[in-house]
């Protein structure tokens, strides 16, 4: 009978490395070297370490402001809400540095008789993909905080806090990359013009990081229902959050 191994020896330091079906670059817990689990081979790539700022204690502060701000929030929302979970994740990423060059041909519609438009869309990014496969996640409206990016350390990991693996290679991140910005480069196009009868885009990589960054889990009870609120660890940024319906 054939089993899958779920734990590895860490090359550094001889200690387990567990790891799940799926994940491709463990990192040891006890000593933070990294490994590519396919080949058993040290990391080649930079790691880096997003910092996290809040304790369970202290993310309730930007947990309040935000239930007690905005629009669309029932008044009382803040006042009659529950924490339930606390849960602090480091996720993994790939941070992609690309030139991307889109050229394109399309119909502006919006005058009589329609012309046929072409050009080029030509930007650089650091494009951000999370290492997960079939996970949710407000990527694009998570700004990383670069300036406190540092080299990683499994010593500023909490104890408490929980650290996944990638599941996704260089390659495959590039290739996740290439597609979504050839679709926000449609979207863009969208100002331009009205039908894209070909585009083609073309994107030159520069340099990847792959880093780990504190990302908060909140789950909160309001009148029987419990929703989730996501918030980033660094500067408390609420990055995407459940709403309950408002009578008005």
């Amino acid at each position: 009978m054939t089993t899958v191994a779920q734990e590895i020896k860490c090359s550094h330091c001889g200690a387990p490395v567990e790891f799940k079906p799926g994940e491709i670059v463990a990192t040891c817990k006890y000593c933070g070297f990294t490994t590519v689990i396919e080949t058993g081979q040290a990391f080649t790539f930079e790691h880096s370490l997003i910092l996290n700022r809040f304790d369970p204690k202290s993310i309730d502060n930007p947990i309040h402001a935000w239930l007690s701000g905005g629009f669309l929030k029932p008044g009382d929302l803040a006042k009659k809400s529950k924490l339930v979970e606390r849960d602090l994740v480091y996720l993994p990423f790939w941070l992609v540095s690309v030139e991307a060059k889109s050229t394109y041909k399309g119909i502006f519609e919006r005058i009589a008789p329609a012309i046929v438009k072409e050009g080029t869309i030509s930007k650089e990014y650091d494009w951000l993909v999370l290492a997960r496969q079939a996970s949710i996640f407000p990527t694009h409206e998570y700004l990383v905080p670069l300036e406190g990016k540092i080299p990683f350390d499994f010593r500023k990991i909490e104890g408490f806090a929980k650290l996944l693996n990638s599941e996704i290679d260089r390659e495959a991140a590039l290739e996740m990359a290439k597609q979504q910005i050839e679709d926000h480069h449609r979207f863009l196009l969208q100002q331009d013009v009205d039908k894209i009868v070909e585009i083609k885009t073309e994107v030159n990589a520069k340099a990847e990081v792959y880093l780990h960054a504190p990302i908060w889990f909140i789950k909160y009870e309001y009148k029987g229902k419990v929703y989730q609120l996501i918030i980033e660890g660094t500067g408390g940024t609420a990055l995407t959050g459940d709403i309950p319906p408002s009578r008005f």
